[in-house]
């Protein structure tokens, strides 16, 4: 058994967009199924996005509190943000987000991990990459607004962070998978051997 997921695309012969938003919309689809019937299935259309996984030399990450109007939550994060263009390279696009949000810039960049955040409802891709040899950007900081006028900054040690994901007191994915995945990496072979910064991204192709 080949464990790798992998392309599969079953027919439609129906689809209308029954909501277009700024940044999303809803798609409905009348997909064939493996016995002939046809069902409906309706998903949100995602741009995709991206997390950075920010450590410093303390072995501290870098997180955001920030409000979540549909959990009714204030969720510790990592950095994060949309890919505003199509075809948009992951890599610049997390150092926006990085730079936006925390006012920070790294050295050392990796793709820790690549997921689907919610696979039966939402096409959304995430890469989430891991930012090492962390130092404050020049310039003016980057005026937020609206949520992100309100959130929190911290720095915290990894550790504390695995402990909290286990014991279901954080539940931001992005930090759930980039925590896990950071600890599993050193378990493993090293955070150098994990993939380059503009490893190819099947999910969102992008220009280097």
């Amino acid at each position: 058994m080949e464990l790798q997921d992998t392309p599969e695309e079953w027919q439609v012969v129906a689809t209308t967009t029954p909501f277009q938003g700024a940044k999303t919309s809803v798609r409905t689809d009348d997909v064939v199924m493996p016995d002939g019937t046809v069902a409906r299935r309706d998903y949100q259309v995602h741009p995709g996005s991206v997390a950075v996984l920010a450590l410093d030399e303390q072995d501290r990450v870098l997180l955001l509190k920030q409000y979540r109007h549909p959990v009714r939550q204030k969720l510790w994060e990592i950095p994060a943000g949309l890919l505003d263009v199509p075809g948009e390279n992951p890599l610049h696009a997390a150092q926006r987000e990085l730079y936006e949000e925390a006012h920070v810039k790294a050295e050392d960049w990796r793709v820790l991990a690549d997921v689907y955040t919610t696979p039966g409802g939402c096409d959304e891709a995430v890469r989430i990459f891991l930012a090492r040899h962390l130092s404050e950007a020049e310039g003016e900081r980057f005026e937020v607004s609206d949520e992100e006028a309100d959130m929190e900054v911290a720095r915290v040690p990894l550790a504390d962070l695995a402990r909290g994901v286990l014991a279901g007191e954080l539940h931001n994915n992005c930090l759930v998978v980039g925590v896990l995945s950071l600890t599993a990496a050193r378990a493993a072979e090293g955070l150098d051997a994990l993939r380059p910064a503009d490893a190819p991204w099947p999910a969102r192709p992008f220009e280097a």
